[in-house]
């Protein structure tokens, strides 16, 4: 274990990784692809490491979005470019959000390029079994360009990460709105927006909280019981350690000097205003957690 690492890395890591999503250099490559809205963008920009699959295998991976909004979005975004296409445009569309966001000295400095090379270096060395989308990432090749090795390197993590929080979910009987509801009352995300954005139907959401109320997790007005703070807490705990093997590998200095180097571009982008207010990955720093 990196001295327990793996949740201080993934809190300077995910809001680097996030400008995929909410960078707006990123939605005109994927408007420029011909991909039809936020959505069908989101969807092929993330699952094209898997390749053309089916909505059913993107919905299990992704695991909190309903089916229909995984539908609604794929299989037609591979009738407007290939996974290929979208791998090369995502590559392009960070090299440009990160060069413009950070600046040219800092993501052509020997700090970057280090950051860049240890990140991929822990990304390697993470431990795909059972992890779909990080072993999906993790085949793709090591870019040239420090900005989308350093890019690629923390995505791969973070969808190991990922994958290790879905197994979690799985092995505790929480299915994908259960999951939801819970870190809601958890005061960790918004709830209203995480079923509207995964596209739940309110009544989907009322009985996930009655079943969660059934299992002594919930109250009656939707708060955290003592045995569901103590199911979430168990939760994060059981993920943090299912994702600290790159960490492990990496070992504990080097891990600390990743962090270091990390912790100016998290803060950059925690301050550029890119984030949505609403807190939907549960960071418990910066922008999100600040309701920006």
């Amino acid at each position: 274990m990196a001295d327990g690492m793996a949740r201080e890395l993934w809190e300077r890591y995910e809001p680097v990784h996030d400008l995929v999503y909410f960078a707006p250099e990123v939605r005109q490559e994927a408007d420029a692809l011909g991909m039809r809205g936020f959505w069908m963008g989101y969807f092929a920009l993330r699952a094209a490491p898997l390749g053309a699959v089916p909505p059913a295998v993107v919905t299990s991976c992704f695991y909190v979005f309903h089916p229909a909004r995984v539908t609604r979005a794929l299989p037609d975004a591979w009738s407007y470019a290939s996974p290929t296409d979208v791998l090369a445009a995502r590559q392009e569309a960070l090299d440009a959000v990160m060069t413009g966001l950070f600046g040219p000295d800092t993501v052509g400095s020997a700090a970057f390029a280090e950051a860049a090379d240890l990140a991929w270096e822990a990304a390697a060395a993470a431990d795909t079994a059972g992890r779909v989308l990080a072993a999906a990432n993790q085949a793709l090749e090591r870019p040239d360009r420090p900005t989308a090795r350093l890019w690629q390197g923390l995505t791969t993590l973070r969808e190991h990460r990922g994958d290790s929080h879905v197994a979690v979910l799985v092995g505790q009987g929480l299915g994908p709105v259960e999951a939801m509801v819970l870190k809601a009352a958890a005061g960790e995300s918004d709830g209203a927006l995480l079923r509207e954005t995964r596209k739940w139907e309110q009544s989907d959401w009322e009985a996930a909280g009655t079943r969660l109320r059934e299992r002594g997790l919930l109250t009656a007005d939707g708060s955290l019981t003592a045995a569901g703070a103590v199911v979430r807490a168990e939760v994060e705990a059981l993920t943090d350690a299912a994702a600290e093997g790159p960490w492990s590998a990496l070992g504990s200095e080097r891990t600390a000097r990743l962090a270091e180097l990390l912790e100016p571009l998290a803060h950059t982008v925690e301050s550029s205003g890119l984030l949505p207010p609403g807190n939907p990955v549960g960071l418990t720093r910066g922008s999100y957690r600040a309701g920006r």
